[in-house]
């Protein structure tokens, strides 16, 4: 049986992935009303991967023997000033969640819940990969600035950054697209 302590934790961060998908998702239909479909396909799909991260947990928490709590969210931001806005949102996000999941793996070691330790280090090095793909992002609007040229590239290589994850995902999978 899984401690309540940890249960808890748990829960919590379930409720937080679930938030960061429904923020994520506001973010896409902001981006696709101001004509960034690429920008918007790309939160789209980090908007499933957070869902799929809550769900990875809901589950752990269960198969554990504890009781999963479907989380209610406050409502998320739905209006940006630009591009950059809402990518500095999705970082500071992502630095959260890192510090969640930290938070969550000392705790893990404090209570002496090996499993659960395990379990968690695949959201460590998640989190990593997060952040670093957000903190990229991040720089290159930096260098792009205001310039429209460069936004409509910018764009459209967000829309090809899905298709690459998806068959990166699809491989490690072993599944088809």
């Amino acid at each position: 049986m899984i401690n309540k302590k940890i249960e808890k934790a748990l829960n919590e961060q379930v409720a937080m992935e679930c938030f960061s998908s429904a923020q994520y998702l506001a973010m896409a239909a902001w981006l696709e009303n101001k004509g960034f479909e690429g920008t918007g396909s790309f939160l789209y799909n980090q908007s499933d991967e957070e869902r799929t991260h809550m769900l990875k947990l809901f589950h752990y928490i269960l198969d554990a023997g504890g009781k999963g709590v479907s989380p209610g969210i406050k409502e998320p931001k739905s209006d940006f000033k630009n591009l950059h806005e809402v990518f500095e949102n999705i970082y500071i996000q992502e630095q959260k969640v890192s510090q969640s999941i930290n938070h969550l793996v000392n705790l893990s070691h404090e209570e002496k819940d090996h499993t659960t330790h395990n379990f968690l280090q695949w959201y460590v090095a998640e989190q990593l990969e997060e952040e670093a793909l957000f903190r990229s992002i991040l720089d290159k609007l930096k260098m792009i600035g205001d310039n429209g040229g460069a936004l409509y590239v910018f764009d459209k290589d967000m829309k090809d950054l899905v298709g690459q994850k998806n068959i990166l995902k699809s491989q490690s999978t072993g599944s088809k697209i």
